[in-house]
């Protein structure tokens, strides 16, 4: 893999001493590169549309309010599923928005990230959603996930947004190892009838959520180091009101009470949110470099810490963490695991999306024990992330969706699947 990055670089580097001894030599390099595909912000501030059911062919993150289900299609849109018979989930619309990754709702107003944008639609009808407000440049580094193997040119904001990537041969005198992939994330269910209107209330995201509600305020990670708090009383027309920069790669947000607590690769963050417009740091709570999502129920704080390609650590682990005194998190117990991701707690059970090892649940009940007290283990499925709720889990993986009824502990059973599509993409 490296042989194709590091390459054109090191030529690269060989040019720029040579050129630094006599001013008047320069070099010239070709390298395989991924190259930006621009579309005008005319055209990609009027892209959204609303369509039929479409496959779903690379879910995302995962949403549930009011008996619906929202799943994100990376960098495409959202798939709008009827799950009011979890058993027999219906897909009924699919909202095309471009460079969508993350989502949150309150009441009947969708707020959805838009490559660079954070977009307001109205759907007080889920099958025909108005786009009713957007703040531009919200999320400015924001572009595609390119072709890992390969370096990006830079990119020239003057011709547009940058909506894909083409790998090209590139020979110029100079490159730019542009990444900017680096915090999309993963990367990051008889038929139902049609559900009432949409309660007043917030909806439920999944462990990967970037997005949170607390009350009338929208918190998001806008980018990596910044988070960002808006003010949504009026929801066609978001203010912010905070921003708050950080030393620490964010990840993932959680609310809990009145505390909003923000998954880094190095550690986690916590914040108080009793003065909602303005989240003050109340604590930190430091582990290896890690990818982090987290949930907390009650007196305990629950993180999983991953490798992979974008996490650059070799660990796999659940931890405990003792939240009892909200300014001084302690580690209670580290479990292994396989490669975890995405998970979730209702009462006394813990899910556990363990990425190619499947979906875990266990009984939390005792937090030195978690382990010795497993429920289930649901293989040969690859697990993103989850949402428990009322006895159903839902669960977004490699393949599809997949639902749970778990209202016995002791008999967790398979209810539906909606597999993603297998044509070629």
């Amino acid at each position: 893999m490296f042989k194709y990055v590091i390459k054109p670089l090191l030529i690269l580097a060989v040019a720029v001493g040579f050129s630094s001894c006599t001013d008047t030599t320069t070099e010239t390099i070709t390298y395989t590169a991924n190259v930006p595909v621009y579309m005008s912000y005319n055209d990609f501030r009027s892209s959204f549309k609303v369509s039929e059911p479409q496959d779903i062919e690379t879910p995302g993150k995962i949403y549930f309010k009011d008996s619906y289900l929202f799943v994100n299609e990376r960098e495409k849109g959202i798939h709008v599923i009827d799950n009011s018979n979890p058993a027999a989930p219906v897909k009924i619309a699919f909202y095309n928005i471009l460079g969508n990754v993350d989502m949150a709702i309150k009441g009947d107003k969708l707020f959805a990230d838009s490559f660079i944008d954070l977009v307001v639609f109205d759907i007080s009808d889920v099958r025909n959603p108005v786009e009713i407000g957007r703040v531009e440049n919200v999320f400015p580094e924001v572009v595609p996930i390119g072709d890992f193997y390969f370096p990006c040119v830079q990119v020239d904001k003057s011709k547009g947004i940058v909506v894909d990537w083409e790998t090209q041969s590139v020979t110029d005198q100079y490159t730019i190892n542009y990444n900017p992939w680096w915090w999309r994330g993963e990367f990051d269910f008889t038929v139902a009838t049609a559900n009432g209107p949409l309660s007043a209330g917030s909806g439920i995201a999944g462990s990967m959520a970037r997005f949170m509600l607390s009350e009338n305020y929208l918190y998001t990670i806008a980018t990596p180091y910044s988070l960002e708090t808006f003010e949504i009383s009026t929801p066609s027309t978001p203010v912010r009101v905070d921003s708050i920069g950080t030393s620490r790669f964010m990840e993932t947000l959680f609310k809990h009470e009145n505390h909003l607590f923000v998954g880094t690769n190095n550690g986690l963050l916590i914040y108080s949110i009793s003065a909602a417009s303005k989240p003050n740091l109340v604590s930190e709570y430091n582990h290896v470099t890690a990818c982090d999502p987290v949930v907390v129920d009650g007196q305990y704080a629950y993180v999983t810490l991953r490798s992979g390609n974008q996490c650059n650590n070799a660990a796999n682990v659940l931890e405990v963490i003792d939240i009892s005194s909200i300014t001084t998190p302690y580690l209670v117990k580290q479990y292994p695991m396989f490669n975890p991701h995405g998970l979730g707690i209702d009462e006394n059970l813990l899910f556990i999306c363990d990425g190619d090892a499947g979906l875990k649940v266990y009984n939390r009940q005792d937090p030195l024990s978690i382990l010795q007290n497993q429920l289930a283990h649901f293989t040969d499925i690859n697990t993103f992330d989850v949402i428990p709720y009322n006895g159903v889990l839902m669960l977004i993986g490699a393949d599809g969706i997949y639902q749970y009824d778990y209202s016995n502990p002791q008999d967790i059973r398979l209810l539906s699947t909606l597999s993603i599509s297998t044509q070629e993409k």
